[in-house]
């Protein structure tokens, strides 16, 4: 590359060599640019561009320059890059090789195909979102999925807010504002984004009663506390931790019947929330049913964990206390859009099927997959690089674990297998943050020295795009070190 040994005056002569917008405007490149984008969009990063020149060229800390900086075709080229760089969606795709299938800040639950299908058609057209058919009149938009989460379930009733926080809040201010509410010290949990059940019972107007200890609440504790300004007694399941050891806790059937005896009712926050039993995959929670079959009057879940939907909170239970919940000002502040209910309808459906349920949510087919067949996508990903890389890297196929996320099973451990890889010429971080750089961006583990991309989290159809990924950062490794 040849540079230009600058003077103040130098300086100015290349300034004036630097080609106007309007010249630029008119390549056919530009052209081209102008039709996919627009003309306001180009016409601020042609600017951008040349103003980043000026800027090099007149600092004090220039002395050089390069000779073809200002040669129209790389200057095109740059200036068609950092347009497409711009225009790209904040919010895109990524590959997850962390081995946590719930992962929070990845999003969560990835939906079904075909649930992704009935969002992009219910996005297209306009639907009936709000209208009964039959008489023309304004409907309900939990009419969609009230009486599919009915029959799944065996509740009276259901309906669905935004979120499992904001099903909560609007629970507890239905039902409860005012009053006092009974909860356990071992359950007053915090889940992410500070999400704390004293501070929701707080806003929601709600008195908070502590019973019992962290680890040991009896059922007398319960009796003890409730009196003539008592509302609901609240069970909040502790999906994201396990307390251990010395502990006791009082059992749905318990409470329900000491319930019955003061004419309360019992909410349980199940927060995850399940509809299958994955016992016999060693993965123990409390699936939805057996808490309403327990005699539990309202439960609240989560639709993007372990249910494997979009983020949604439902709400199942009796309905005479669903319709104070329906009424209730809150809930239009906390409804659910179209697209949500349209991939959760198609997500519930998807369990009406129920010997192929489990392949076809993809959040519960991860959590089950036999781990041979985690070990099969690895061999791909390690015949696929290392044919490629040579030396570049040490690839090895280990033995891992994956985890549930999303504050669902803390302490359960599934079975796994990883691509290791071990960069000859750079560091694991900087093969970290050169992955997480690509389009799309891939997001693995570093354990124990070692860049590890969990294949229970990675698609089918994502291997050979991580490949590729991967073997051209190693590629790059090499090339950066010359």
């Amino acid at each position: 590359m040849k540079v230009i040994l600058m003077s103040l005056k130098s300086k100015h002569e290349i300034l004036a060599k630097i080609p106007q917008v309007e010249a630029l405007l008119k390549t056919k490149s530009i052209e081209g640019l102008v039709a996919e984008f627009s003309h306001t969009v180009v016409v601020e990063e042609i600017r951008k561009v040349l103003s980043r020149i000026r800027r090099r060229i007149l600092s004090e800390e220039t002395e050089w320059f390069p000779e073809d900086a200002l040669n129209q075709e790389n200057l095109i080229k740059e200036i068609i890059e950092q347009t497409r760089l711009g225009m790209k969606p904040n919010l895109h795709g990524v590959i997850n090789g962390t081995g946590t299938i719930l992962h929070t800040n990845l999003g969560r639950a990835i939906l079904s195909p075909k649930a992704s299908r009935q969002v992009l058609e219910i996005a297209r057209r306009y639907s009936n979102l709000e209208i009964d058919e039959e008489s023309g009149k304004r409907g309900l938009r939990y009419d969609h999925v009230s009486e599919l989460l009915c029959r799944l379930t065996g509740a009276e009733d259901a309906m669905v807010v935004n979120n499992n926080a904001a099903a909560v809040l609007l629970v507890l201010s239905a039902l409860g504002q005012g009053r006092e509410v009974v909860v356990s010290r071992g359950q007053l949990i915090e889940i992410g984004g500070s999400f704390r059940i004293p501070e929701v019972m707080e806003q929601s107007g709600c008195i908070l009663v502590e019973v019992g200890s962290t680890n040991k609440t009896k059922i007398e504790d319960y009796a003890q506390a409730i009196s003539a300004e008592t509302a609901l007694l609240l069970k909040a399941h502790t999906s994201n931790y396990k307390v251990v050891g010395f502990t006791a806790e009082v059992s749905n059937k318990e409470l329900v019947a000491l319930a019955k005896e003061h004419d309360l009712p019992v909410v349980e926050d199940l927060g995850s929330g399940i509809l299958v039993d994955l016992s016999d995959y060693g993965l123990a929670e409390p699936t939805v049913q057996s808490s309403l079959d327990s005699g539990i009057d309202v439960v609240t879940i989560s639709g993007d964990k372990l249910l494997g939907g979009p983020q949604a909170g439902i709400i199942l239970g009796k309905k005479k206390f669903l319709d104070k919940m329906k009424l209730h000002p809150l809930n239009r502040a906390l409804r659910i859009d179209k697209l949500t209910l349209a991939a959760l309808e198609a997500t519930l459906r998807e369990y009406l099927d129920e010997k192929r349920v489990l392949n076809r949510i993809p959040v519960l087919a991860m959590l089950t997959i036999d781990k041979n067949e985690v070990r099969d996508k690895t061999d791909k990903l390690w015949l696929e690089v290392t044919m490629r890389v040579g030396e570049l890297a040490n690839c090895q196929i280990v033995e891992t674990t994956s985890t549930v996320g999303g504050g669902s099973m803390p302490l359960s451990e599934i079975p796994s297998y990883a691509l290791s890889v071990l960069p000859k010429y750079k560091s694991l971080t900087w093969l970290d943050e050169q992955m997480r750089k690509n389009d799309p961006p891939v997001f693995a583990r570093i354990f124990k020295d070692r860049y590890l991309l969990d294949l229970r989290t990675v698609q089918e159809d994502e291997i050979q795009i991580l490949a590729d990924a991967l073997v051209d950062v190693l590629l790059k490794s090499k090339e950066d070190e010359k």
